[in-house]
């Protein structure tokens, strides 16, 4: 797995706040809001990966008591093909643009909560089928000619004999963080990220996280959002840490990634609006493409590639060990693998569509994604596990990049795509809905 960054959250101190919503007996939006909470906990009962989080009313989570002997189903369907009705029949006189986002986040909530009891229930869906219905997006296809025209590339830049994918893995070994090194870069990562971040978004006086460094897990670093603006977030170390990562991980899990993300909903949509759909986080929907996708792209909005090179070279380099001057040649060789990020989607269709075997697929991620075939397996268990998420992470950041450049003046002003992109981090969006369509 290259990113599996998902974030958690957990504020206890809103419960009271969330169980004065509207009852579910209204034609309004927080009746509505208030049903698809408890559906989502319902279908939790049966899936232990779906409820990444909940933080509303003790009362409203289900009990493992209340589970049944099998799937209900019938029972599950019917009650989000109610709530999809409900909503259909809303009267929207009197919205305002962020009741219009309201709404079409709850409608593709929903049809997400639909598709999952779907599969649940035991229908088959093709990669892409099931990408659509969960996350509102397709990933584009690629063949393998498309990722041989950026190996051409890589074979120029790289050093050495023999295949591009084993003296890709025999150069980057040079750049690994030793262990008792990388809490020192990373502090200094995040330290810089949330420098960054703070020149254009305000953020709550007491906002606050906590780094741990962890092992035998499924994925590379996760943010548990703790509420009350504060995350805890960790990072694993069973596999080598290159340099390259930190200011990656730093942005992506906490400046102006998940954490912020986290901060400005409880903000603006739980505090301020008591809106209870945001109390809880099913994994498999469109929410995940939005974080994943935010996350990544403020990566480069934090540190524009010149600045970041420049910052790695002074502080981070140093700080782990390494050669400055290395800097610039590794990072030009580190730019144009980014070209070969769809290389993992294409490993996942066709796995999960049944066009590769598992021994294809590992093949097809050591060429194309340059994995070693330690990193290719685990990538193939967290395709087994959650299968089309990993478009969340290339195409949802794709879809940002897109929506910030169709939408900031041609200037290229800092201060503008940050206000820009906190309004996506601060409202209700959807990916066809930052898509245009």
């Amino acid at each position: 797995m290259k990113y599996f960054l998902i974030t958690i959250f957990c504020f206890s101190f809103l419960l009271t706040a969330c169980s004065k919503q509207e009852s579910p007996a209204g034609n309004g939006m927080d009746g509505i809001a208030e049903s698809y909470v408890k559906l989502v906990l319902k279908i939790g009962l049966y899936d232990a990966d779906y409820v990444d989080a909940y933080y509303g009313p003790k009362e409203w989570k289900p009990s493992e008591k209340e589970k049944a002997a099998q799937f209900p189903y019938s029972a599950l369907s019917g009650e989000c093909d109610g709530l999809l009705t409900r909503l259909k029949n809303v009267n929207q006189a009197g919205f305002d643009k962020t009741d219009e986002l309201r709404f079409a986040f709850l409608k593709k909530q929903l049809l997400a909560v639909k598709t999952r009891i779907d599969m649940l229930g035991g229908k088959k869906l093709s990669f892409n089928a099931e990408s659509k219905g969960l996350y509102d997006a397709v990933a584009p296809q690629h063949s393998s000619e498309y990722f041989d025209d950026f190996l051409l590339a890589l074979d120029r830049e790289l050093p050495g004999k023999g295949s591009i994918s084993e003296r890709f893995e025999q150069y980057r070994n040079h750049f690994i963080i030793p262990q008792e090194k990388l809490p020192a870069v990373f502090d200094a990562a995040i330290k810089e990220a949330r420098r960054r971040t703070l020149n254009y978004i305000d953020l709550p006086p007491n906002e606050n996280f906590k780094v741990e460094y962890v092992t035998g897990k499924s994925w590379g670093a996760y943010n548990w959002y703790k509420g009350n603006n504060y995350s805890v977030i960790q990072v694993n170390t069973d596999l080598p840490v290159y340099v390259d990562r930190p200011v990656e991980l730093a942005c992506h899990e906490g400046y102006p990634g998940h954490h912020v993300y986290n901060v400005l909903l409880e903000s603006h949509l739980v505090r301020d609006k008591k809106w209870a759909e945001f109390t809880v986080y099913p994994l498999f929907s469109p929410q995940s493409l939005i974080a994943e996708g935010t996350a990544n792209y403020g990566i480069e909005l934090a540190f524009p590639r010149e600045e970041r090179i420049a910052f790695e070279k002074k502080v981070i380099f140093p700080l782990a060990g390494l050669d400055p001057a290395r800097a610039e040649k590794y990072y030009r060789i580190i730019f144009l693998t980014r070209k070969l990020d769809y290389a993992e989607n294409e490993a996942a269709r066709g796995y999960l569509d049944g066009n590769m075997s598992r021994e294809e697929a590992i093949a097809w991620l050591m060429k194309y994604s340059l994995s070693t075939r330690e990193r290719a397996e685990k990538s193939l268990s967290f395709f087994e596990q959650y299968r089309s998420y990993i478009i969340n992470y290339n195409l949802g950041q794709d879809i940002i990049q897109n929506y910030m450049d169709n939408h900031v003046d041609a200037e290229g002003n800092p201060s503008k795509s940050w206000q820009l992109f906190y309004n996506i981090l601060s409202t209700p969006q959807t990916p066809s809905g930052l898509q245009g369509f």
